[in-house]
């Protein structure tokens, strides 16, 4: 019985010097290998975090949006340590072959379950570096229309002037016909005068009406003219352009000066009017 437990306690006695022989060959070969490999991806932190740092400061440059700018300098940085990884792999003596080939079936795979949202991707940068609108610029586009007031990679946001918001996937915008109108509007007032009405005294009222209004921008000038010789008044169009922000509430301000200008001035808005006449027996 004796005999046993000595020489079991020798066989474990021998598989332990083993493992610690192994632990010691082990550590004397790929020690300094993994402790390089550290090293390199310390250094890859560093490095990518600069980077992503003189990225972003480069891309003020593009006018981008603030979270754009910060996705693609963290973006940069990441391929920076990818890179750094890759070389601290490869000092270890990783086989990056089949590596590669594992992360491409995972990615073709990923790829295909998100079409939609790569598109979307693809999109938002489309129109980050074409800019075809900013934010704050006034867009119609796909029977919507609104300020702009996000743009993303994945999406853009339209605000209403009734304080709604529209979200519009970016892959249904690129290649679509979109109306850009910038931040300025242009309104489109009509006001009727009567026929005996002194046509440059009511261009001048409301020339005058236009130039107090501090929502009326005077570049570009407004435009007054005479449009339409309708059946019982001549009409006005006045078009002026005001911002983005003002155009809701700019053409009420100006119908009710130029209503007011024009009764201080006497001049008449007519109604319509129409003459019967009855024919028949006058029996």
């Amino acid at each position: 019985m004796g005999d046993e437990l000595n020489e079991q306690l020798d066989q474990q006695l021998e598989t332990l010097q083993k493992v610690q022989e192994v632990a010691i060959e082990s550590a004397v070969s790929y020690g300094p290998k993994v402790l390089v490999a550290l090293v390199i991806l310390l250094i890859g932190v560093y490095v990518g975090r600069w980077v992503g740092r003189a990225t972003e400061k480069a891309l003020l440059k593009l006018e981008l949006e603030p979270p754009v700018r910060q996705l693609l300098s963290r973006i940069v940085q990441i391929l920076v340590l990818g890179l750094f990884a890759v070389m601290a792999l490869q000092n270890i003596g990783v086989e990056l072959l089949p590596l590669i080939a594992g992360v491409g079936v995972v990615g073709a795979g990923i790829a295909l379950a998100m079409q939609g949202v790569l598109g979307n991707l693809a999109a938002g940068l489309t129109i980050i570096f074409t800019r075809p609108f900013r934010v704050g610029e006034f867009v119609s586009l796909l029977g919507e229309e609104g300020e702009v007031e996000i743009i993303t990679l994945f999406n853009t946001v339209l605000g209403h002037p009734d304080l709604s918001r529209v979200v519009i996937p970016n892959r249904m915008i690129v290649g679509e016909i979109m109306h850009n109108y910038g931040r300025i509007r242009q309104l489109n007032v009509v006001v009727g005068v009567a026929y005996d009405t002194d046509l440059n005294k009511a261009l001048a009222a409301v020339d005058k009406v236009l130039s107090a209004n501090p929502k009326v921008l005077k570049d570009p000038a407004p435009l007054i003219h005479v449009t339409t010789l309708a059946d019982s008044s001549i009409n006005i169009t006045v078009s002026p352009w005001v911002e983005v922000t003002d155009y809701v509430h700019a053409p009420g301000e100006i119908n009710k000066a130029i209503v007011e200008a024009f009764r201080a001035n006497e001049i008449n808005i007519p109604f319509p009017q129409r003459e019967v006449r009855l024919l028949g027996n006058a029996a």
